[in-house]
């Protein structure tokens, strides 16, 4: 895809994201997610920080907090998430035709709202359908680049195959299942192991715990 359609995914993916935040009570703002260190609005502030932080800024930021991705992330996490739910709501509903990305990365931008739109309303009970055509570019991003997340390095030496989907990747121990449970293994998610099967699924899983 060239770069106007993975920004035409991302705004697409954020509004439907967005359907489902602006259904939420108070409480469930609150409800962890499946990052363990962030709540369910800490993750709409952190897609907010990923939507309006460009090159200049995010590399300002990073340096500024000594290469820790953690502090990197949790300051900006505190300047994009607002008083209440419902501002931090609004942050990111003005955001969601943003077009920016850090380095360039859209795809990566793309794999941010992909992922954590799963992170967020999986723990709630709540169903969020991707579009499989933007499952399907970040599955192809993280099966051949570390950024953001070391997804390549997670799954190297390994055979992925999606049986939803026309997406094969790498060689070695076979690990298949559904294109978003492999995209979410890539990176990093525990939980879509059990979903996932083959061979390699004990090794992908053991990398996924010692990652964490």
């Amino acid at each position: 895809m060239d770069r106007a359609e993975v920004q035409a995914l991302i705004r697409d993916e954020r509004a439907r994201l967005l359907g489902v935040l602006e259904a939420l009570r108070p409480e469930q703002w609150r409800t962890t997610s499946r990052c363990p260190r962030w709540s369910v609005e800490d993750v709409v502030a952190h897609l907010s920080a990923a939507a309006s932080t460009g090159t200049s800024a995010w590399i300002a930021s990073i340096v500024r907090a000594r290469f820790d991705t953690d502090r990197h992330n949790d300051r900006l996490i505190r300047r994009h998430r607002v008083d209440t739910p419902a501002e931090t709501l609004a942050t990111f509903r003005a955001l969601v035709p943003s077009r920016t990305a850090p380095a360039g990365a859209h795809v990566a931008m793309l794999g941010e709202v992909v992922v954590h739109g799963q992170d967020i309303v999986r723990p709630l009970g709540v169903e969020l359908v991707p579009d499989p055509a933007a499952v399907l570019e970040v599955a192809r991003f993280f099966a051949s680049k570390d950024f953001a997340v070391n997804s390549r390095t997670l799954v190297r030496d390994l055979s992925l195959a999606a049986d939803d989907a026309g997406f094969a990747a790498g060689s070695g121990p076979a690990v298949t299942g559904p294109l978003l449970e492999l995209t979410l293994a890539m990176a990093g998610r525990s939980e879509s192991i059990a979903r996932l099967r083959g061979p390699g699924v004990e090794e992908l899983g053991r990398r996924i715990a010692a990652a964490a």
